[in-house]
Parts: structure tokens; sequence; C-alpha cells
């Protein structure tokens, strides 16, 4: 992709020394602050696709296309939890109640004909419950029901250890006196109602500011079921949030029948209303206006009971994920191990291990297996999660007791995941998580954790938003560490780009600086892995920000035809093909700095050095001067020998930046113009060298260094 020429031979001047800047490369042997091989290391995702997007994208042409960018491994998101449904990852199974054709589905592990495309079903029994995503709708929502493996049944512990609940969110304060609660079986039998006491309640993202009180008459015990409305106060509380704590069950069974276990353990109910009484003590619901929010219901977990006729009615059209047959023979894999993930919010253990069984009896080489998908955003407890995951991993490792297991998937955050405080006061969710593990004897279970990177609102970025990123993934690797997860124990970005939603910067010179920015910072803040999203086509689309898209591509919405690259394309290039060397081994990094700030101390170059299996010292600089470009000298040092040198000999220049690339925001046509590849060329290294980064530009380096000299 690179190219030599004129513009690529200007990069290097003759300028003054005093007109330069160094940048100091630690080459001190034993300073190496990370060590990673790409081929494990920097890798792409695949996410959900239509029926027909599946066809259009595993076609050999977009496959190549794809692989282009020079991303190494791949991950396997899971949309179907994403969006609170159950999924089929393969058709071939059982249920546990086969007559009806319904209960908990167990995919088969018989290899029959490959899987091509894999189904989500919605919940029945989500009921009214939204735990703050976008469900999968489906026709048979009858009433919310708690997630059976939760109970003591499956975790051993005592189900007062994993209280489930509801929560009433008003969108706005009102006054409150009463519930009116229409329970169906499973019910609480020991239960209470509470009121929120500040702010954001269900923020865990930002944190909750306030606390749960009881209603001075909230607390139930002995209850029998049935339909019943509760004065909790004389005097009315306003309140936005309301909570149904639920701690003992009746584990009577529910509609199917007693066959079956799960049907009869958790708690189950048909409807919650909140108000107040009128003069003859009847309940009266809260009155809310038309303009006002609609109340939703979020709860604590969901039951994954559902049947065949649950299967989204729309998938053909606009929502499947790839079979895992096609997924690993298409090439899209890259011919390396992939990340494979299980559903476990809302599916069973059994087909958590059957469907690894399926992988593997198929030979397909799987790295690690990701747990679940971001329980934060189901506003699930950590003590919840911990007690599925445990499960989960008997389950699978009982198939391979090698196979490396790890979560929880967090959202993309730059602050520590906080919820309600426990009864120690802890309120971080990964630190009480990684306590459950460890008071559980399990901790060894846990071979990484993950969590996705979206640092910023995506109606909200300017250009000095590029000077953050370093600093935001340095600082939630830390989090996490101060959470308590072992140094051993590796740190994966499964899931990245510049926002949660699509922004006009995603398709600008702004994403290539920011990724190469977002790359380097990972790897010299500890990361392991890291993975950008998505590697395949996706069309254009209208944003806050301009006209953008996801993708590498500028492609057709309705074909995927490619037309273009987009800017992340070309950084993707730079990082893997010119920075790393994929298919080569271990490379070392180390610290590197150099000191061109602008008037308000912002940070205006970065610097991320490695020495390469080759043998050649590769150091990629990102000039985020939207305006300047920047002259610099590299000197390495031996701090140990107090020694220095610089590049000696052949030394590869290649860049790429808004010299080569502009975005033309035009609507529907919009477009880069030009829409160039980085130009390299090869200069001559030696002590004195003075490289020029031209203005918003990633600039790579790459050459032997001389012996270290005084």
């Amino acid at each position: 992709m690179a190219e030599s020429g004129t513009a690529a031979a200007q990069s290097v001047t003759d300028s003054p020394k005093a007109r330069s800047s160094i940048i100091r490369v630690d080459a001190t042997p034993g300073h190496i602050i990370n060590s990673f091989d790409p081929d494990s290391a920097l890798g792409s995702s695949i996410d959900v696709l239509s029926h027909e997007g599946i066809d259009k994208v595993y076609t050999p042409h977009i496959i190549q296309e794809s692989l282009s960018a020079g991303w190494g491994p791949i991950s396997y998101r899971n949309n179907s939890e994403l969006r609170m449904a159950a999924w089929h990852w393969t058709e071939n199974g059982t249920w546990s109640d086969p007559v009806h054709k319904s209960g908990y589905f167990t995919g088969g592990t018989e290899l029959k004909e490959p899987v091509r495309y894999i189904l989500s079903y919605a919940l029945p029994h989500r009921g009214f419950s939204t735990s703050g995503d976008r469900p999968i709708m489906g026709p048979n929502l009858s009433y919310w029901k708690s997630n059976p493996y939760l109970t003591s049944k499956f975790t051993r512990e005592n189900d007062s250890l994993h209280p489930q609940w509801v929560i009433v969110d008003l969108k706005a304060e009102k006054p409150l006196s009463a519930i009116r609660i229409g329970w169906a079986s499973p019910y609480a039998m020991t239960y209470q109602v509470e009121y929120w006491v500040g702010t954001r309640a269900l923020d865990f993202d930002a944190g909750p500011q306030g606390e749960w009180k009881a209603f001075p008459s909230g607390a139930v015990k002995g209850s029998q079921g049935g339909t019943v409305s509760l004065k909790l106060a004389d005097t009315p509380v306003s309140t936005q949030y309301v909570r149904v704590l639920m701690t003992e069950s009746s584990n009577s069974c529910d509609e199917h029948g007693s066959d079956d276990i799960r049907n009869c353990v958790g708690y189950a109910i048909r409807e919650i209303r909140v108000g107040g009484v009128d003069s003859s003590s009847a309940f009266v619901e809260v009155q809310k206006n038309l303009s006002e929010r609609p109340t939703t219901y979020t709860s604590s977990s969901i039951d994954p009971w559902h049947s065949a006729a649950d299967a989204d009615v729309n998938a053909t059209g606009s929502y499947q994920h790839s079979g895992f047959d096609l997924f690993f023979t298409s090439g899209l894999t890259n011919n390396l191990p992939a990340m494979i993930p299980v559903t476990m919010l809302y599916g069973t253990p059994d087909d958590a291990a059957a469907q690894i069984a399926y992988i593997e009896k198929r030979g397909y080489p799987i790295s690690y297996i990701e747990m679940g998908e971001e329980p934060d955003g189901k506003h699930a407890m950590p003590e919840d999660y911990g007690a599925l995951y445990l499960q989960w991993a008997s389950a699978i490792h009982k198939v391979d007791p090698k196979l490396k297991l790890g979560g929880p998937v967090f959202e993309g955050v730059n602050e520590d995941i906080r919820v309600w405080p426990d009864a120690q006061g802890r309120t971080s969710w990964m630190g009480r998580f990684v306590d459950y593990l460890k008071a559980h004897g399990r901790l060894a279970d846990l071979a990484f954790v993950s969590f996705e990177h979206y640092p910023f609102e995506p109606c909200d970025i300017t250009w000095k938003s590029l000077y953050k990123e370093p600093t935001l993934v340095k600082h939630i690797l830390q989090v996490w560490r101060d959470d308590g997860v072992p140094k051993e124990v590796p740190l994966m970005i499964t899931e990245d780009h510049l926002a949660a939603n699509l922004t006009g910067p995603m398709t600008t010179i702004f994403a290539a600086l920011w990724l190469a920015d977002n790359v380097g910072s990972f790897f010299e803040g500890g990361g392991a892995l890291f993975t950008h999203s998505p590697i395949q086509p996706q069309g254009i689309q209208n944003t806050c920000l301009g006209w953008s898209s996801w993708s590498n591509f500028v492609s057709d919405e309705e074909t995927l035809e490619i037309k273009g690259y987009t800017s992340p394309y070309f950084a993707a290039h730079m990082i893997n093909l010119e920075w790393v060397q994929h298919r080569a081994g271990v490379h070392s990094m180390f610290p590197s700095s150099v000191d061109i700030k602008d008037g308000d101390g912002n940070l205006l170059v970065t610097s991320y050095a490695v020495h390469r299996p080759d043998g050649n010292w590769s150091l990629m600089l990102v000039n985020r001067d939207e305006t300047n470009p920047h002259a610099v000298r590299v000197v390495f040092e031996d701090a140990k020998r107090k020694r220095e040198a610089s590049f000696s000999g052949p030394v590869t220049f290649v860049t790429f930046g808004s010299d080569q690339y502009v975005w033309v925001n035009d609507g529907p046509n919009s477009h880069a113009d030009p829409d160039n590849p980085p130009v390299a060329t090869t200069v001559k290294g030696e002590s004195g060298t003075i490289f020029t980064l031209p203005k918003a530009s990633i600039t790579v380096l790459r050459g032997k260094v001389g012996a270290l000299m005084d």
C-alpha cells in the first residue's frame, strides 16, 4: 500500500538542531514495558448482520478487502445477548419440553449440515423488563421471571445472597405511598419495597448517587402471592425509583409445570403499579402527563425460558449472526484462533458447553471464550454474574479444561463501574466480582478480563478530544488493576471505536490519529489484546456530526460494494503493516517520549517504540497538531551504561495524514478526496538526522540502531 515519492522525501530535512525536538527512546535492557505478538494482540471483530448481509460479507472479495487492513485475530461479538435475547448457535438440538418445543434449548453437537446463520429468540419471561437496553420484541411476552440459575438449587448458596429485584423508574419524582404487585408463581414470600433517595439510581457507568431506603411499611414476610395492594407509608414519599427486593421464594411452579425444577425457583411478577391510596384506602396509580417520559422497569435478571414461536420473525431481513461453520471456514479468521462468546445472562451452561464441544469437534481453533455480554448494561450485580460465571466455567471446562475463559465484557467506560454498596460498603463492580471468585477459590477460572472501549460522547467530539485518548485508556487499565485484577490476568479490549454510537469523526483524519494513539497507549499501559471494530464494510449514514461509517470502507448501504477507504483503514495499515510485523513473533515495547506542547499544555506529538523480531526499531509517531508539522530527532538511550545511539543506515519513513486524506461531508455521497495510501521513502539514518512529521499525521520510522556510544 505504501508508495515512495517526493511528498515522503520532503519529510526529512536539514533544519538546524535548535529547531527540532528530541524523541527519547529508553532502550535500556530490562526496561521493556510490554511484550506482545501482533498475531494474538492486534485484531478486529465481526458483529450482527442481516441475513442478506451475511451472504454479502462472506464473499472472497469482501473478505480479502477486510483482511487487507492487516488486523490479525478476530473476535466474534454476541449482539443477541446485548439485545436481551436467547440465541441458537444451531437449530439442531433439544428442548427441555420437546412436546411444546419450549423451555431451555441445548444445541446438538452432531456434525450435520454446516451452520450458516444463527437465530435470536425473544424472551417471554422478560415481561415488562427492559434492563436499559433495546430488547428484541417477541410475540409472547407474559410476565417477568428471574433467572433460575441464580437460586440456591444451582448456586448452592442461600437465596438471600443473590437477592433479585425489579425497579420502577418513573423518569421524574412523584409522591408515592402505595404499590400494587400482581405476583405469578413462584412468588416472593419475603421481600421489601424501597425508594431511592438521590439521583442516577440505575447509572452504573457514572455511579449511583444516593441510597435505597425501605418504606415505613415496606417489609413483607409470609406473603401468599396473588395480587396485593400495599400501603407503604402514611405520608407520601417523593421519589423517581421504587425497588422491590426479593430474598425468599415460594418455590411454587410456574405455568410450565413441575417437570423441570427451573420452572419452580426464583420469582415471577405479572405487573407492578405504584401510586397512593384514596379516602377509602383503595389503591390509586400515580398519574403522569402525556408529555412525561413513560415509566420503565429494570430487573436483576431474566429467565431464559423461550419457545420455537419466539424466533425473531424479522431475522431473515434484519438480524442474524454468522454461523460458526461459515465464520471459521470463510477465511475471515485469518487462519488464527478466534475469540468466541457464549451466552450466559440468557442461556444455560449445558448449551454453552455443547457450543464449545461442537466447535472443537469441527477442529476450529479457539483463542479465548468470553462469558456473557455487557452485564453492567443489563444491571446485573457482580455476585450474580460471578455465580453464573462459575457454573458456566465448570460446564465448559468439562469439555476442555485448557480453554481460557474471561469477561465481564464491560460496556465502554472511562471510569470504574460502581453499583449500590453491599453490606461491607463496597461499590466497585469489578472489585466485588474478583472478590466473589476469590471467596469461592475459583480466581484461576478468570483467564483474562475483557472490556469495550468507546471513550467519547458521539456528539461532543472536537479536535481537542484527541489529546485525551492516551490518558483515558491507560487510566481504565489501571482502574481494573486497582479493583483487584491480578497482574498475571491479561487485560483485553474486545470491541473498540470512538463512540458507542456512529459519529462523523469516525471517517475524518481525526479517527486515524485517535486509533494510532489508542493502540499505542493501550500497549504502553500493559494491555494484552486490542480489538478494533468492525472488520466488515458498512454503509454511510447521517450522524449528529456529519455523514459517516463505522467501517474501514466507503461502501454502498445495500450492496456493500466498496467504493473507497476511510481513515481507520489507513491507520490500521500503519499499525499492522508498518509499525509491527505480523507472522514474526513477539515485539518488545520500550518507553519513549517527546515534549512538544501547545500553549495550553496539550502534548502535540506522541511516540510508541517497539523492538521487532527482525531486529528493527520501529517508532510510531502521532502528530496531533492540526495545522503545523514538527521536526524531531530520535535518540536511543541506555540509562544503565549512560550511552546514546541513533538510527544507523537505511531508515524506512512512512507517513499518512491530512495531506493524503480529507473527508468530504456530502450527504449520502460523502467520501474522501484525496483518498490516498501512506507515502513511504527510505532515508539515511545517522546521528543528528532530523525527521519532519507532517501536520495531522501518523508516521512510522523503522530501521537499525547503531551500537550505543558515549
